[in-house]
Protein backbone atom coordinates (compact mmCIF):
# COMPACT_ATOMS: atom_id res chain seq x y z
CA UNK A 1 0.00 0.00 0.00
CA UNK A 2 1.27 3.25 -0.67
CA UNK A 3 2.64 5.81 1.93
CA UNK A 4 1.74 8.98 0.17
CA UNK A 5 -1.04 10.73 2.13
CA UNK A 6 -4.34 10.65 0.99
CA UNK A 7 -6.17 13.79 0.02
CA UNK A 8 -9.69 14.90 -1.14
CA UNK A 9 -10.04 18.26 -2.38
CA UNK A 10 -13.26 20.54 -1.67
CA UNK A 11 -13.24 24.12 -3.90
CA UNK A 12 -15.00 26.72 -4.61
CA UNK A 13 -12.63 26.94 -8.11
CA UNK A 14 -14.77 29.19 -10.39
CA UNK A 15 -17.08 31.07 -7.58
CA UNK A 16 -16.06 34.31 -5.99
CA UNK A 17 -12.10 33.86 -6.44
CA UNK A 18 -9.92 33.15 -9.09
CA UNK A 19 -6.97 32.31 -6.36
CA UNK A 20 -8.18 28.71 -6.46
CA UNK A 21 -7.17 27.86 -10.10
CA UNK A 22 -4.08 29.14 -9.03
CA UNK A 23 -4.05 26.38 -6.07
CA UNK A 24 -5.18 23.60 -8.45
CA UNK A 25 -2.35 24.37 -10.50
CA UNK A 26 0.20 23.90 -7.67
CA UNK A 27 -1.64 20.66 -6.49
CA UNK A 28 -1.75 18.82 -9.39
CA UNK A 29 1.76 19.41 -9.95
CA UNK A 30 2.55 17.74 -6.64
CA UNK A 31 0.21 14.99 -7.78
CA UNK A 32 3.48 12.58 -8.04
CA UNK A 33 3.73 12.82 -4.69
CA UNK A 34 -0.23 12.72 -3.41
CA UNK A 35 -2.83 9.93 -3.22
CA UNK A 36 -5.18 12.07 -4.66
CA UNK A 37 -8.94 10.74 -4.11
CA UNK A 38 -11.43 13.50 -4.68
CA UNK A 39 -12.08 16.79 -6.41
CA UNK A 40 -15.07 18.37 -5.18
CA UNK A 41 -16.64 21.59 -6.40
CA UNK A 42 -17.90 23.12 -3.40
CA UNK A 43 -19.10 26.64 -4.80
CA UNK A 44 -20.71 29.38 -3.31
CA UNK A 45 -21.09 31.62 -6.41
CA UNK A 46 -20.92 30.21 -9.90
CA UNK A 47 -18.13 27.43 -9.51
CA UNK A 48 -19.02 23.79 -10.87
CA UNK A 49 -16.98 20.66 -11.75
CA UNK A 50 -16.44 21.63 -15.16
CA UNK A 51 -14.07 24.39 -13.88
CA UNK A 52 -11.82 21.57 -12.37
CA UNK A 53 -11.74 19.59 -15.76
CA UNK A 54 -10.33 23.09 -17.39
CA UNK A 55 -7.29 22.77 -14.72
CA UNK A 56 -6.60 19.44 -15.88
CA UNK A 57 -7.08 19.95 -19.15
CA UNK A 58 -4.16 22.05 -19.07
CA UNK A 59 -2.73 19.23 -16.71
CA UNK A 60 -3.27 16.75 -19.59
CA UNK A 61 -1.17 19.13 -22.16
CA UNK A 62 1.94 18.84 -20.08
CA UNK A 63 1.32 15.71 -18.71
CA UNK A 64 3.78 14.21 -21.36
CA UNK A 65 6.32 16.88 -19.95
CA UNK A 66 5.69 15.73 -16.23
CA UNK A 67 5.64 12.32 -16.27
CA UNK A 68 9.16 12.62 -17.92
CA UNK A 69 10.55 13.84 -14.36
CA UNK A 70 8.29 11.88 -12.17
CA UNK A 71 5.41 9.03 -11.93
CA UNK A 72 2.42 11.41 -12.42
CA UNK A 73 -1.12 10.01 -12.45
CA UNK A 74 -3.10 9.98 -15.61
CA UNK A 75 -5.42 13.03 -16.97
CA UNK A 76 -8.10 10.41 -17.18
CA UNK A 77 -7.51 9.28 -13.64
CA UNK A 78 -8.01 12.72 -12.38
CA UNK A 79 -11.07 13.02 -14.13
CA UNK A 80 -12.79 10.39 -12.83
CA UNK A 81 -12.37 12.11 -8.72
CA UNK A 82 -13.84 15.17 -9.99
CA UNK A 83 -17.40 15.65 -7.88
CA UNK A 84 -20.04 18.22 -7.83
CA UNK A 85 -21.04 19.09 -4.85
CA UNK A 86 -23.58 21.14 -3.02
CA UNK A 87 -24.43 24.13 -5.31
CA UNK A 88 -26.46 25.88 -2.60
CA UNK A 89 -25.08 26.57 0.83
CA UNK A 90 -26.82 24.74 3.85
CA UNK A 91 -30.04 25.89 5.28
CA UNK A 92 -29.97 27.36 8.91
CA UNK A 93 -29.74 23.31 9.91
CA UNK A 94 -26.48 23.05 8.31
CA UNK A 95 -26.85 20.17 6.11
CA UNK A 96 -30.22 19.14 3.90
CA UNK A 97 -29.31 16.53 0.94
CA UNK A 98 -26.83 14.29 -0.33
CA UNK A 99 -24.42 15.67 -3.06
CA UNK A 100 -22.53 13.72 -5.23
CA UNK A 101 -19.45 15.38 -3.44
CA UNK A 102 -20.54 14.81 -0.22
CA UNK A 103 -21.46 11.00 -1.11
CA UNK A 104 -17.89 10.82 -2.69
CA UNK A 105 -16.39 12.00 0.38
CA UNK A 106 -18.12 9.31 2.25
CA UNK A 107 -16.74 6.34 0.40
CA UNK A 108 -13.33 7.48 0.56
CA UNK A 109 -13.54 8.33 4.44
CA UNK A 110 -15.28 4.08 4.39
CA UNK A 111 -12.41 2.80 2.59
CA UNK A 112 -9.99 0.28 4.45
CA UNK A 113 -6.90 2.04 4.80
CA UNK A 114 -4.53 3.02 7.93
CA UNK A 115 -4.33 6.32 6.56
CA UNK A 116 -6.51 9.38 7.56
CA UNK A 117 -7.94 11.10 4.62
CA UNK A 118 -7.18 14.63 4.86
CA UNK A 119 -10.24 16.77 3.25
CA UNK A 120 -8.89 20.13 2.21
CA UNK A 121 -11.47 22.74 1.93
CA UNK A 122 -10.75 25.78 -0.22
CA UNK A 123 -14.02 27.05 -0.41
CA UNK A 124 -17.77 25.78 1.38
CA UNK A 125 -17.59 23.11 3.81
CA UNK A 126 -21.04 22.40 3.02
CA UNK A 127 -20.14 18.85 1.58
CA UNK A 128 -18.08 18.23 4.93
CA UNK A 129 -21.16 19.07 6.83
CA UNK A 130 -23.71 17.12 4.53
CA UNK A 131 -21.03 14.31 4.70
CA UNK A 132 -20.75 13.92 8.39
CA UNK A 133 -24.48 14.08 9.14
CA UNK A 134 -25.39 11.46 6.88
CA UNK A 135 -22.09 9.41 7.90
CA UNK A 136 -20.89 10.36 11.63
CA UNK A 137 -18.72 6.98 11.50
CA UNK A 138 -16.33 8.79 9.55
CA UNK A 139 -15.62 11.32 12.05
CA UNK A 140 -12.20 9.50 13.14
CA UNK A 141 -11.16 8.87 9.74
CA UNK A 142 -10.65 12.17 8.01
CA UNK A 143 -8.76 15.17 9.43
CA UNK A 144 -10.52 18.32 7.57
CA UNK A 145 -8.18 21.82 7.07
CA UNK A 146 -10.41 24.48 6.35
CA UNK A 147 -9.67 28.00 5.12
CA UNK A 148 -12.43 29.53 6.57
CA UNK A 149 -12.65 33.31 7.10
CA UNK A 150 -14.31 35.06 4.28
CA UNK A 151 -15.60 31.13 3.31
CA UNK A 152 -17.15 30.96 6.88
CA UNK A 153 -19.29 34.52 5.96
CA UNK A 154 -20.98 32.91 3.23
CA UNK A 155 -21.40 28.89 4.44
CA UNK A 156 -21.69 29.68 8.61
CA UNK A 157 -24.56 27.71 9.03
CA UNK A 158 -22.55 24.45 7.56
CA UNK A 159 -20.11 25.61 9.84
CA UNK A 160 -22.13 26.04 12.77
CA UNK A 161 -23.87 22.81 12.37
CA UNK A 162 -20.42 20.91 12.42
CA UNK A 163 -19.21 22.81 15.58
CA UNK A 164 -22.19 22.18 17.17
CA UNK A 165 -22.38 18.79 16.66
CA UNK A 166 -19.66 16.83 15.04
CA UNK A 167 -16.56 18.18 17.69
CA UNK A 168 -14.76 15.28 17.74
CA UNK A 169 -13.76 15.30 14.21
CA UNK A 170 -9.97 16.58 13.92
CA UNK A 171 -10.12 19.53 12.36
CA UNK A 172 -7.60 23.16 11.40
CA UNK A 173 -9.42 26.42 10.86
CA UNK A 174 -7.27 28.69 9.39
CA UNK A 175 -9.22 31.88 9.14
CA UNK A 176 -5.94 34.25 9.30
CA UNK A 177 -2.94 31.93 9.30
CA UNK A 178 -3.27 31.41 5.53
CA UNK A 179 -2.78 34.88 4.71
CA UNK A 180 1.22 34.22 4.82
CA UNK A 181 1.51 32.40 1.96
CA UNK A 182 1.02 36.00 0.30
CA UNK A 183 1.75 38.94 2.96
CA UNK A 184 4.95 39.67 4.85
CA UNK A 185 6.88 38.25 1.56
CA UNK A 186 10.63 40.62 0.46
CA UNK A 187 10.25 41.75 -2.52
CA UNK A 188 12.62 39.12 -4.59
CA UNK A 189 11.40 36.89 -7.38
CA UNK A 190 9.77 34.75 -4.91
CA UNK A 191 7.19 37.38 -4.01
CA UNK A 192 3.95 37.75 -4.96
CA UNK A 193 4.00 40.25 -7.51
CA UNK A 194 7.22 39.10 -9.01
CA UNK A 195 6.86 35.24 -9.09
CA UNK A 196 5.03 34.45 -11.98
CA UNK A 197 7.49 36.88 -14.57
CA UNK A 198 10.20 35.16 -12.86
CA UNK A 199 8.88 31.19 -12.31
CA UNK A 200 5.66 31.28 -14.11
CA UNK A 201 5.60 32.52 -17.71
CA UNK A 202 6.91 29.83 -20.17
CA UNK A 203 6.11 26.99 -18.14
CA UNK A 204 3.74 24.96 -20.32
CA UNK A 205 -0.02 24.86 -20.32
CA UNK A 206 -0.35 25.11 -16.47
CA UNK A 207 2.19 28.12 -16.56
CA UNK A 208 0.01 29.93 -19.09
CA UNK A 209 -3.36 29.11 -17.35
CA UNK A 210 -1.70 30.13 -13.77
CA UNK A 211 -1.04 33.12 -15.67
CA UNK A 212 -3.81 34.55 -16.79
CA UNK A 213 -6.02 34.25 -13.36
CA UNK A 214 -4.81 37.49 -11.50
CA UNK A 215 -1.72 39.45 -11.94
CA UNK A 216 -0.05 38.28 -8.93
CA UNK A 217 0.14 34.84 -6.68
CA UNK A 218 -2.13 34.53 -3.96
CA UNK A 219 -3.11 30.92 -3.67
CA UNK A 220 -4.59 31.44 -0.07
CA UNK A 221 -5.97 28.21 0.28
CA UNK A 222 -2.42 26.07 -0.95
CA UNK A 223 -1.71 26.39 3.31
CA UNK A 224 -3.53 23.26 3.32
CA UNK A 225 -1.42 21.32 0.38
CA UNK A 226 1.68 22.63 1.94
CA UNK A 227 0.30 21.16 5.28
CA UNK A 228 0.20 17.75 3.84
CA UNK A 229 3.81 18.04 1.71
CA UNK A 230 5.88 19.62 4.50
CA UNK A 231 6.30 19.21 8.49
CA UNK A 232 4.80 16.08 10.70
CA UNK A 233 1.08 17.05 10.22
CA UNK A 234 0.95 17.89 13.91
CA UNK A 235 -1.14 21.13 14.31
CA UNK A 236 1.28 22.43 16.68
CA UNK A 237 4.12 21.86 14.96
CA UNK A 238 5.99 23.97 12.67
CA UNK A 239 5.19 23.57 8.63
CA UNK A 240 5.05 25.10 5.71
CA UNK A 241 0.98 25.49 6.31
CA UNK A 242 1.55 26.95 9.26
CA UNK A 243 1.02 26.34 13.23
CA UNK A 244 -1.83 26.09 15.16
CA UNK A 245 -3.01 26.29 18.73
CA UNK A 246 -6.50 24.20 20.11
CA UNK A 247 -9.72 25.67 19.83
CA UNK A 248 -11.15 27.97 22.70
CA UNK A 249 -14.28 28.91 24.48
CA UNK A 250 -16.35 31.83 23.71
CA UNK A 251 -16.49 32.32 19.79
CA UNK A 252 -20.41 32.58 19.92
CA UNK A 253 -22.28 35.48 20.56
CA UNK A 254 -25.95 36.07 20.70
CA UNK A 255 -26.86 39.41 20.45
CA UNK A 256 -30.38 41.09 21.16
CA UNK A 257 -31.42 44.18 18.48
CA UNK A 258 -30.68 47.13 17.98
CA UNK A 259 -27.21 46.27 19.12
CA UNK A 260 -25.25 49.17 19.00
CA UNK A 261 -20.69 49.21 18.61
CA UNK A 262 -20.35 48.63 22.78
CA UNK A 263 -21.22 45.34 21.82
CA UNK A 264 -18.36 42.99 20.94
CA UNK A 265 -18.16 39.58 19.00
CA UNK A 266 -15.24 37.41 18.20
CA UNK A 267 -14.34 38.28 14.38
CA UNK A 268 -14.55 35.11 12.03
CA UNK A 269 -16.50 33.91 14.94
CA UNK A 270 -20.50 32.84 15.41
CA UNK A 271 -22.63 35.81 15.99
CA UNK A 272 -26.33 35.16 15.92
CA UNK A 273 -28.39 38.46 16.02
CA UNK A 274 -32.10 38.28 17.31
CA UNK A 275 -35.00 40.42 16.49
CA UNK A 276 -38.84 40.71 17.97
CA UNK A 277 -40.98 39.45 15.87
CA UNK A 278 -43.55 41.41 14.37
CA UNK A 279 -47.44 40.30 16.48
CA UNK A 280 -48.62 39.54 13.47
CA UNK A 281 -45.27 38.12 11.14
CA UNK A 282 -46.67 35.14 8.60
CA UNK A 283 -44.93 32.86 6.23
CA UNK A 284 -45.93 35.43 3.82
CA UNK A 285 -43.11 37.97 5.45
CA UNK A 286 -39.74 38.11 4.52
CA UNK A 287 -36.64 39.84 5.57
CA UNK A 288 -32.93 39.43 5.29
CA UNK A 289 -29.84 40.95 6.95
CA UNK A 290 -26.91 43.28 5.70
CA UNK A 291 -23.91 43.39 7.41
CA UNK A 292 -21.10 45.44 6.33
CA UNK A 293 -23.10 46.03 3.11
CA UNK A 294 -23.04 42.24 3.08
CA UNK A 295 -25.94 39.87 2.67
CA UNK A 296 -25.62 37.44 5.60
CA UNK A 297 -25.55 34.30 3.53
CA UNK A 298 -27.26 33.96 0.01
CA UNK A 299 -30.02 32.31 2.27
CA UNK A 300 -31.81 35.35 3.35
CA UNK A 301 -35.03 34.03 5.25
CA UNK A 302 -34.41 34.61 9.33
CA UNK A 303 -35.05 31.75 11.23
CA UNK A 304 -38.14 31.52 13.98
CA UNK A 305 -37.46 31.04 17.45
CA UNK A 306 -40.72 31.89 19.27
CA UNK A 307 -41.17 34.93 19.82
CA UNK A 308 -37.92 36.20 17.91
CA UNK A 309 -36.05 35.80 14.49
CA UNK A 310 -32.71 34.93 14.46
CA UNK A 311 -30.24 36.37 11.86
CA UNK A 312 -26.89 33.79 11.66
CA UNK A 313 -24.07 35.48 10.02
CA UNK A 314 -19.68 35.40 10.85
CA UNK A 315 -17.86 38.86 10.24
CA UNK A 316 -14.80 38.07 8.16
CA UNK A 317 -13.15 41.58 9.31
CA UNK A 318 -11.90 43.05 12.34
CA UNK A 319 -13.93 46.84 13.02
CA UNK A 320 -17.13 48.36 13.33
CA UNK A 321 -19.89 46.71 11.57
CA UNK A 322 -22.81 48.48 10.67
CA UNK A 323 -26.52 45.95 10.07
CA UNK A 324 -29.69 46.62 8.65
CA UNK A 325 -32.69 44.39 8.20
CA UNK A 326 -35.29 44.77 5.01
CA UNK A 327 -38.01 43.46 5.05
CA UNK A 328 -41.64 43.02 3.26
CA UNK A 329 -42.78 44.07 7.22
CA UNK A 330 -42.94 47.53 7.98
CA UNK A 331 -42.34 47.45 10.98
CA UNK A 332 -38.78 45.83 10.63
CA UNK A 333 -37.30 47.35 7.15
CA UNK A 334 -34.71 49.61 7.97
CA UNK A 335 -34.25 48.82 11.31
CA UNK A 336 -30.60 48.97 12.17
CA UNK A 337 -28.23 48.14 14.29
CA UNK A 338 -23.95 47.75 14.97
CA UNK A 339 -21.45 45.94 16.45
CA UNK A 340 -17.57 45.38 16.97
CA UNK A 341 -15.97 42.52 15.62
CA UNK A 342 -12.64 42.18 17.69
CA UNK A 343 -10.16 39.70 18.30
CA UNK A 344 -10.39 37.39 21.08
CA UNK A 345 -7.93 38.80 24.11
CA UNK A 346 -4.99 35.99 25.11
CA UNK A 347 -7.10 34.73 28.04
CA UNK A 348 -9.47 33.40 26.19
CA UNK A 349 -7.47 32.05 22.89
CA UNK A 350 -4.87 30.65 25.01
CA UNK A 351 -7.07 28.39 27.28
CA UNK A 352 -8.09 25.15 25.14
CA UNK A 353 -11.89 24.24 25.44
CA UNK A 354 -12.57 20.83 27.12
CA UNK A 355 -15.39 20.58 24.72
CA UNK A 356 -13.11 19.42 21.44
CA UNK A 357 -11.23 16.69 21.06
CA UNK A 358 -8.89 17.81 18.29
CA UNK A 359 -9.73 21.00 16.79
CA UNK A 360 -7.16 24.00 16.05
CA UNK A 361 -7.26 27.25 15.10
CA UNK A 362 -4.71 30.51 14.55
CA UNK A 363 -2.02 31.37 16.89
CA UNK A 364 -2.96 34.77 18.69
CA UNK A 365 0.68 35.83 19.83
CA UNK A 366 1.74 39.08 18.41
CA UNK A 367 4.73 37.84 17.09
CA UNK A 368 3.49 35.21 14.52
CA UNK A 369 0.86 37.88 13.39
CA UNK A 370 1.29 40.06 9.85
CA UNK A 371 -0.18 43.66 10.00
CA UNK A 372 -2.64 41.81 12.85
CA UNK A 373 -3.58 39.04 11.07
CA UNK A 374 -2.97 36.10 13.73
CA UNK A 375 -0.59 32.95 12.67
CA UNK A 376 -0.07 34.57 9.37
CA UNK A 377 3.83 34.86 9.92
CA UNK A 378 3.97 30.60 10.62
CA UNK A 379 3.47 30.39 6.83
CA UNK A 380 5.28 33.30 5.87
CA UNK A 381 8.48 32.08 7.58
CA UNK A 382 8.87 28.94 5.05
CA UNK A 383 8.10 31.39 2.02
CA UNK A 384 11.68 30.78 0.18
CA UNK A 385 11.57 26.97 1.18
CA UNK A 386 7.96 26.43 -0.42
CA UNK A 387 7.72 28.85 -3.24
CA UNK A 388 11.28 27.64 -4.39
CA UNK A 389 9.96 24.24 -4.41
CA UNK A 390 7.24 25.08 -6.53
CA UNK A 391 9.09 27.10 -8.97
CA UNK A 392 11.15 24.13 -9.42
CA UNK A 393 7.48 21.99 -9.64
CA UNK A 394 6.34 24.55 -12.70
CA UNK A 395 10.13 23.73 -14.64
CA UNK A 396 8.67 20.61 -15.08
CA UNK A 397 6.55 21.20 -17.99
CA UNK A 398 9.40 21.24 -19.47
CA UNK A 399 10.26 18.26 -20.85
CA UNK A 400 13.89 16.53 -20.17
CA UNK A 401 16.16 16.85 -23.35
Amino acid sequence: MTSLPRVLVSTDIGGTDPDDFQSMVHLLLYSDVLDIEGLVSSPYGDGRARDIHAVIDAYESDYAALSSHADYPMPDALRSLVKQGAVDVAPDAGFSAPSEGSEWLVACARREDPRPLNVLVWGGIDDVAQALHDAPDITDKIVVHYIGGPNKTWGVDAYNYIETHHRDVTLIESNNTYRGFFMGAPDDDLSPTRFIGEHVIGRGALGAFFEKQLPAVKMGDTPTVTWVLHGTQRPDEPSWGGKFVPLWDGRKTRLTHPATEADVVEAFGVVEILVPKPADWSDEHHADLLFDGRLQGPFPEPVVEGELLRFRLSPRDIRPMRYEIRSTHPALDGQSGSFTAELPPAQRWSIPSQAYRNWWCDDGAPEVAIEGWPGARTVSQWRHEFMSHFAARLDRTIPRS
